[in-house]
């Protein structure tokens, strides 16, 4: 869990960082031109989306953690078997899709 949660926090960083302030004179600009005013704006409401979505994202893992950690580990075996064998195109995808994101940040480190 402190994994995920140092994940996140490196995302937000990097959120942070590309979200530099604008240099005077485009600053002047923006302020006059209403396209990059409105490109301003909706550049402000997809970074609260994306913070907002952050946020969902680690309570929802949170709770599935807290979740997983009190259930038996046999039990939890018994439910992917089952899981797996009522849909075994959904395992195939959730398979690949962890695969994936797991692939990417090991290469990472």
């Amino acid at each position: 869990m402190p994994e995920y949660e140092d994940e996140v926090k490196k995302a937000e960083q990097e959120l942070n960082q590309s979200l530099a302030p604008l240099p005077n004179e485009f600053q002047e600009t923006a302020n006059t031109d209403e396209f990059l005013g409105d490109i301003k704006v909706q550049a402000q409401e997809y970074g609260q989306k994306l913070q907002d979505a952050a946020v969902r994202a680690r309570d929802f893992a949170s709770d599935k953690f807290r979740e997983l950690s009190d259930k038996d580990p046999k039990q939890l075996v018994e439910d992917a078997k089952q899981y797996a064998r009522e849909k075994p195109g959904q395992t195939i995808l959730i398979s690949a899709a962890v695969g994936l994101v797991l692939g990417l940040i090991l290469r990472r480190r």
